[in-house]
């Protein structure tokens, strides 16, 4: 299989090319991804633990599902492949943000969705070691107890969500 190839983009998230992932990630090229949030009826927040054999942050754990935007994709299609691709879910996503790339972000423009649903997660194991359903103030003080436990995309995600959506009407 040959490997996957990423947009290249400027500082304004405008593309300029297109490079290998392993260049991308090498050079610490500006590039492309999405994170979503999984929650349940219960308002519980899906994480994932990321595994071991990630070349970033192994055994971390982020965000219910996440990836690259693969090269001529759009954010709006890569948030539900990579729900599906990682969790095997389908859920219509909600977009709520976009963050601009840098160091905290892996390099990476990252735009973060929303979905709801009862329906069991399906976990891709070589990219996931496991995960489960929280609740927000559990993740709040885990967070607060052990920040280096959560990639450093995730923390700002979720400080982003925590303080702009949740408990917030317009968001929930």
């Amino acid at each position: 299989m040959s490997e996957e190839l990423f947009d290249i983009v400027d500082d304004q998230d405008r593309v300029i090319g297109q490079m290998a992932r392993s260049e991308v990630h090498r050079q610490k090229l500006l590039h492309r991804a999405v994170s979503i949030f999984v929650f349940n009826s219960r308002g519980q927040l899906l994480l994932q633990q990321r595994s071991a054999t990630k070349d970033e942050y192994p055994l971390c754990y982020t965000s219910s599902a996440s990836g690259h935007v693969t090269a001529g994709e759009n954010y709006d299609e890569t948030a539900p492949r990579e729900m599906q691709e990682e969790l095997g879910l389908t859920s219509p996503v909600e977009r709520l943000a976009k963050f601009p790339a840098g160091p905290e972000t892996a390099n990476e423009f990252t735009v973060l969705y929303r979905t709801v649903t009862d329906a069991p997660p399906q976990f891709d194991t070589g990219e996931i070691a496991g995960g489960a359903f929280y609740d927000l103030k559990e993740i709040d003080q885990w967070l607060e107890r052990s920040p280096d436990q959560f990639s450093p995309p995730f923390r700002i995600a979720y400080l982003w969500y925590r303080s702009n959506c949740s408990p917030h009407p317009a968001c929930d």
